[in-house]
């Protein structure tokens, strides 16, 4: 296999650069009609797959919407994830897992290992029970040629409080996960797996945010695009020359076109043309 840097970089450039969630909150059943339970999530996250997943590069189903209808909703997004690769896209599985030592390594084993129906090109990870405690679930990336996604700033308000903040030596606790990162992917080509999750809208970004250096030669992605009040503009400007390795997500305002099939290939071919241009 291709290492998820090259396959992620392969990917953006045959399909563009979206990256759509599928988070079926249970106010967008109510809109397509559906029931909240097993049977409402089963018939909205397929065809939501079908309708997006063979036009984007990356498909990012949301565990927790999964996991609130308990092992059948785990069992629906084990088809999601099977329905999404068949369909040419990368599955970024968001679960935002962090802890340490064998837990992190069973996390590890859930996500990233291709004998778990659970097996994901790539996941989300918290890395503040710090960045060592990341180890066996990069190890076990490596292993697999999967990726790992790292909170660095995030779009929620709340993030600020540890995000922004500084270590000893006066360096942003966000820029450090980044060097982290930029030490991870290290001559890789012509991207490294190992990413950073950094909010598409400007409120995400310290004050002092022009002293952080995006160019860690790996994958970034950019929530808060859309819905949320990012912009291409904001995209742009925020990331400057490290623009070519963003996947902007966005959710909502492709599910709400569903579910019709037509409506939603038509919104995420709009948002990747508008990404491009």
């Amino acid at each position: 296999m291709t290492t998820f840097g090259q396959r992620f970089a392969s990917a953006i450039e045959a399909r563009g650069p979206l990256c759509a969630g599928l988070d079926p909150h249970a106010s967008l059943l109510a809109e397509w009609g559906l029931p909240d339970d097993v049977s409402g999530l089963e018939r909205f996250a397929l065809t939501a797959v079908e309708g997006l997943a063979p036009h984007v590069a990356l498909v990012k189903p949301q565990s927790a919407f999964y996991e609130r209808f308990g092992s059948r909703g785990v069992a629906v997004l084990e088809r999601v994830i099977e329905a999404a690769r068949a369909a040419g896209a990368l599955v970024l599985l968001d679960v935002k897992r962090g802890d340490i030592g064998s837990t992190t390594q069973a996390y590890a084993d859930a996500y990233l290992d291709p004998s778990s129906p659970l097996a994901a090109d790539a996941i989300t990870a918290s890395p503040y029970l710090g960045f060592g405690s990341l180890e066996p679930m990069l190890d076990t990336a490596r292993s697999y040629d999967a990726g790992v996604f790292v909170l660095a700033l995030t779009s929620n308000k709340e993030g600020a409080e540890v995000q922004h903040a500084r270590t000893e030596d006066g360096a942003l606790v966000a820029g450090r996960m980044l060097d982290h990162l930029r030490a991870l992917n290290a001559g890789a080509e012509p991207l490294g797996s190992f990413g950073a999750v950094i909010g598409a809208t400007i409120g995400s970004l310290p004050e002092s945010g022009a002293e952080l250096d995006f160019a860690f030669n790996g994958p970034i992605l950019a929530p808060g695009f859309g819905a949320q009040g990012g912009t291409v503009a904001d995209i742009r400007r925020i990331f400057g020359d490290a623009v070519g390795a963003v996947t902007p997500s966005s959710s909502r305002d492709l599910l709400r076109k569903g579910p019709s099939l037509d409506a939603m290939r038509i919104e995420a071919l709009r948002l990747n043309d508008e990404l491009r241009s």
